[in-house]
Order: structure tokens, then C-alpha cells, then sequence
């Protein structure tokens, strides 16, 4: 049998220790909405290992007992997993966070750390195009003329004739000025096509999407307005005494026509309104658009007939303080 001292050694180093801490104290807060472990230091001394973390718990919950079960178990767990000597772990309590459901204790001994929450991640305002389509079409032109010169040229180094297209080229352009209209055209033309690329360069694009709320930290949703569209006209079209409907979704305002068959105006445009209102609300964009809601009356629509009884009373006489009709 191999002796120990011939089989080697074996170091446990301080970030593999930071790291199974970090974890530790992930799996000692599974059920706590909101808890999580914001920072961990490790220092290893021979067999020896000192853990200090920091926890970040919700509001309200017993902090003591909270911070004794962690780092019980992080004392524990580190010293099953790491086979260092662990007496006890430093534990401080670094924030109180309001209590959400379905928040996840990250380990801070990750490389990437604790991302922020879908509460607090920001989504982008536009989405930027990758213009493929102008970028594929410079690309090709780039490489038609520089694979046409390199041919010529390794056709002059090779003693043959120059292309004919080169010569033609080289004609044209000795007996034509900077004053002759074909090259102003030619120079208009191509400033007007830099100009568009520089727009095409300055501007996001996809001008049809918008963004939504971030769902979940490093990620990014879009929506097409045709969708926006659809959703509000259907929600729209469930109201009662609404006919057609036509909506119109643009990047900060949303504008919704409604036809209207029976019933009172005043009630439809209102319940229009919230119908809209809610559909919109469902989607979960980053910006709310405004609304501009119109019902307009359709051609066989007719203003709503008052109840003949309230007509009656309205109309009866008044006899010494007592309406005509009633006891």
C-alpha cells in the first residue's frame, strides 16, 4: 500500500471554497421569497477555513433564526464538501428586500453573480435592425469591383491587355470634366445613397415592434403592432352594441374606431375605453401608449328611446307640491 506522503496533496483553494459557500447558503434559503446571498469571502489557512457572507433578507422574517440556519449550514456543507476544517461562518445581514414570489437565491460565488430581477431590468426603448438586406447589397458591390480589379490586375502582371472595360473606363473619364452633367449626376447619386446610409446607420429599424417589459434578467421581447392590433380589436369588438372596429397601433399612441349599432354613446365610449385600456395592459409593453378611443354612431343606430313611465311622470302636472298620479 502507498503511503500517504507518496500519493501526493491535495489543495482546496479559497475560491472553490467561496464558491461551495455560496451554494451552501443558496440551498439553506430555498423557501425564502426574496432572500439571497450577496457577497462571500473564503480564506484558507493550512486545513483551516474562515467563510464570512453577506444575506440580503425579506421583510418581514426572523433574522436570527434565518441567520443561524444558514450558517449552520453552510459550516456544515462546506466542510462535508471541501474537507477543510470549518468552526463557524460570519454571517451579516446586508439589506431587507420586500418579499417576491418565485425569487431565486443566486450564489455569489459565480462568475456571473446575482443578475437583477424581472422587477428591475431594464428592456431596450427600440430594437435595433441589423439591416441585412443594404448590408448584403454593399458587401456584394465591394466585392464585385475589388474581385474585378484584382482580375485586371493580375491579367497586366501576367504581360496580357488590360481589360476592355478598364480602358473604356479610363477613356471615358479623361474626356469627361467635373462640370459634365453625366458626372453631377453620378456625384448626386452617390452622395444621396451615402446619405441614406448614413441614416440606415443612425436609426433603430423594425419601426412595426415594440419592446416589452423584461420577462427575466438578459432577456429581450418584442411585439409586433399587428398583434397590439389584433388584441385590442378583438377586446373592443366583445362590447356590447359595437360593431366594426378599426385600430391603428403606432410607437406611443394607439388610436381605436369603433362603430357603434345600439345603446348610449357616452356608455359605449366608456366601455371601449376600459376594454381597450385592459387589452393593452395585458401585453405588458415597456411604454404605454396613449389611447384615443372614437365611437361613432353607425347608419342604423338610433338614439335610445326614454322608459314611457319616467316620460309620464316627468310630463304630469305638479298639484300642490304632490305630482298628478301618486297617492
Amino acid at each position: 500500500m502507498t503511503a500517504a506522503a507518496e500519493r501526493g496533496t491535495t489543495t482546496v483553494t479559497e475560491r472553490a471554497v467561496r464558491r461551495i459557500a455560496g451554494r451552501a447558503a443558496a440551498e439553506a434559503l430555498p423557501g425564502e421569497a426574496g432572500a439571497r446571498a450577496t457577497k462571500c469571502a473564503a480564506s484558507v489557512r493550512g486545513r483551516r477555513a474562515r467563510l464570512a457572507l453577506g444575506l440580503a433578507l425579506p421583510y418581514p422574517a426572523p433574522l436570527a433564526d434565518t441567520a443561524r440556519r444558514v450558517q449552520e449550514h453552510v459550516a456544515t456543507r462546506t466542510r462535508e464538501l471541501s474537507g477543510l476544517e470549518v468552526p463557524a461562518a460570519r454571517i451579516e445581514v446586508t439589506a431587507l428586500s420586500a418579499a417576491t414570489a418565485g425569487a431565486d437565491a443566486a450564489a455569489p460565488g459565480d462568475a456571473a453573480g446575482p443578475g437583477p430581477s424581472p422587477a428591475t431590468a431594464r428592456a431596450p426603448r427600440r430594437l435595433w435592425s441589423r439591416r441585412g438586406l443594404p448590408v448584403a447589397g454593399i458587401a456584394a458591390a465591394a466585392a464585385l469591383v475589388c474581385g474585378a480589379l484584382t482580375a485586371d490586375l493580375v491579367r497586366v502582371h501576367a504581360h496580357r491587355p488590360a481589360s476592355a472595360w478598364r480602358v473604356s473606363a479610363v477613356r471615358w473619364l479623361a474626356g469627361h470634366g467635373p462640370g459634365d452633367p453625366s458626372v453631377v449626376a453620378a456625384g448626386a447619386l452617390t452622395a444621396l445613397l451615402g446619405l441614406w446610409l448614413v441614416v440606415l446607420a443612425v436609426t433603430p429599424g423594425l419601426r412595426h415592434r415594440n419592446t416589452l417589459r423584461a420577462p427575466a434578467p438578459r432577456v429581450v421581447a418584442a411585439v409586433d403592432r399587428t398583434a397590439v392590433e389584433s388584441l385590442v380589436r378583438d377586446a373592443v369588438g366583445e362590447v356590447a352594441g359595437v360593431g366594426p372596429v378599426r385600430v391603428r397601433a403606432r410607437r406611443r399612441r394607439v388610436a381605436v374606431r369603433a362603430g357603434l349599432l345600439f345603446g348610449e354613446r357616452a356608455d359605449a365610449r366608456a366601455a371601449v375605453t376600459a376594454a381597450a385600456g385592459a387589452a393593452l395592459a395585458t401585453c405588458g409593453l415597456r411604454r404605454s401608449p396613449r389611447l384615443r378611443v372614437k365611437v361613432t354612431p353607425e347608419a342604423v343606430w338610433q338614439p335610445p328611446q326614454p322608459d314611457t313611465e319616467t316620460v309620464r311622470r316627468r310630463d304630469a302636472p305638479v298639484l300642490g307640491g304632490v305630482t298628478e298620479g301618486k297617492a
